[in-house]
């Protein structure tokens, strides 16, 4: 009788000890299966980060050499107020940059305020203080309505972060460039009765010269909160959106092809560094600053490599231990199946039969084990991976709302704050969308052919293991010694 008869024979006959061996086999498939689909989906999230969560590099003016220039001049002179003194960018630099490999599009911003022409504001009312219909309008350099002037709403940052949401109407795109279009709030233009299609009119706060724009889209603002440190506006309903060219219009003609900043999106986030050196050999960098903006997928990243680091960790020590509480047991099933040993080594059967034998009664448990584990390592997975997920996005969460600093592609802009994104508004703005991609951020763990060989690979070399640890009794064994005791 050869041993895979024996061993399959064996298996029938202790039902019980079968039936201890496939569950703790299958406890130990079930987990290190767990954790390679956990290692492989964090990986998966990991890739589809650079894709989907994005980075971007933002020109525009050097403030600090800016002010290290206005610092020698007051020192160099003490009979005037030196005054700090910035360049808007220039487009023609810009375009350059857009050329580089791995930018895959640009946004010019270039912001201002006017005020309303025939038309109400919308006012907000705190404990401290009572806004009127017109917000700050007892400022004379301020206006109470903001313009955002972008390249595209889909590309400006409360957009691409679903802060704002257009409602009615469309997008403004490159195609308005050049006009007079907008989009407004979709509570000024209930405030006022607005719709898609209607033209209103602002006047410039200085020459109180008056404009007509069209309405083509009414947007939704998330935020609610008073804008008091950006250009006086005093809700954030009262930001409108332009072309960047209607808002350089306004405030004068020497800012014509210019932009107060230019922010260019990275379609490789870990590429973005080596961008932003190739862009610094094309501007001057006494007038102009590159900051980096990647934070998003750096907390992508960060999480889902702790993620990976605890799967490796559940794989291997459930594969430790697994092993060595498999020799355990094949070491006490030794010790009781000693003259079944006995007789086959009487019998004139090798030891490396018998050894065989083991391995193939452990093998059979194996695959059973395998399909126990293929069904329910996917529940489990999803379950652990999830949770893991979940307790980085909450430290990483409390890790940025703990901290002060501007996000990188806000620095140096040289430029006042604008709309619900200036000051320290649009810290917590930036924080906030953050924290939204993490938790966006799901474990998609799924099974696959790949991992049923990986997981099939791991099990053969833990029952090889457990099986030649426990091979030492059965070497050790010499029959005539077993029969007579």
């Amino acid at each position: 009788m050869n041993f895979f008869k024996r061993a399959w024979l064996s298996l029938l006959a202790k039902k019980g000890r079968s039936l201890l061996m496939l569950i703790v086999m299958s406890a130990i498939m079930l987990f290190v299966f767990a954790g390679l689909l956990i290692h492989s989906a964090a990986d998966k999230a990991t890739q589809q980060a650079k894709a989907s969560v994005g980075a971007t590099v933002t020109l525009s003016a050097n403030r600090a050499a800016a002010f290290k220039k206005m610092q020698e001049s007051r020192s160099s002179s003490s009979s005037s107020r030196p005054t700090l003194t910035t360049s808007p960018v220039k487009l023609s630099d810009a375009k350059k940059i857009a050329k580089l490999n791995n930018v895959s599009s640009y946004n010019a911003t270039s912001t201002t305020s006017v005020n309303a022409d025939g038309f109400d504001t919308v006012s907000t009312s705190t404990a401290s203080s009572q806004m009127g219909g017109r917000g700050f309008g007892s400022s004379t350099s301020t206006g109470d309505i903001t313009i955002d002037g972008v390249t595209s709403t889909a590309s400006a940052s409360n957009f691409s972060d679903g802060t704002d949401k257009i409602t009615s109407g469309r997008n403004l795109t490159t195609a308005d460039t050049g006009t007079n279009n907008t989009v407004i709030e979709s509570e000024l233009a209930k405030a006022d009765g607005l719709k898609t299609g209607d033209t209103i009119k602002v006047k410039t706060t200085s020459s109180k010269k008056t404009y007509t724009l069209k309405i083509v889209g009414i947007y939704k603002a998330k935020s609610s909160a008073s804008t008091s440190m950006g250009f006086g506006a005093s809700d954030p309903s009262n930001t409108i959106y332009t072309s960047y060219t209607f808002a350089n219009t306004v405030k004068g003609t020497k800012y014509k092809n210019t932009a107060d900043s230019v922010t260019f999106n990275v379609s490789n986030p870990s590429k973005v560094s080596s961008v932003k050196t190739a862009g610094k050999k094309l501007i001057n960098t006494s007038k102009y600053s590159l900051s980096t903006d990647d934070a998003s997928y750096q907390s992508v990243k960060a999480s889902m490599a702790s993620v990976e680091s605890f799967a490796n960790k559940i794989v291997w020590l459930v594969a430790i231990a697994g092993t060595i509480i498999l020799a355990l047991i094949i070491m006490l099933q030794i010790r009781e199946r000693r003259h079944e040993i006995g007789v086959l080594l009487a019998l004139g059967e090798s030891r490396g039969k018998v050894i065989g034998q083991f391995f193939v009664e452990m093998g059979i448990v194996m695959v059973v084990s395998l399909v126990i584990a293929g069904i329910g390592g996917q529940f489990i997975g999803n379950k652990l991976g999830n949770q893991l997920v979940s307790q980085q996005t909450s430290s990483l969460s409390t890790s940025s709302s703990s901290g002060t600093q501007a996000p990188s592609g806000m620095k140096g802009t040289g430029q006042a704050p604008s709309g619900r994104m200036g000051g320290q508004m649009g810290n917590r703005s930036m924080m906030g969308a953050r924290s939204a991609s993490l938790k966006k951020t799901n474990l998609e763990v799924k099974l696959s052919a790949v991992q049923l060989v990986k997981l099939g690979a791991m099990g053969l070399v833990i029952t090889l293991l457990s099986v030649m640890l426990a091979a030492g009794n059965i070497l050790r064994l010499q029959p005539k010694k077993i029969l007579l005791d």
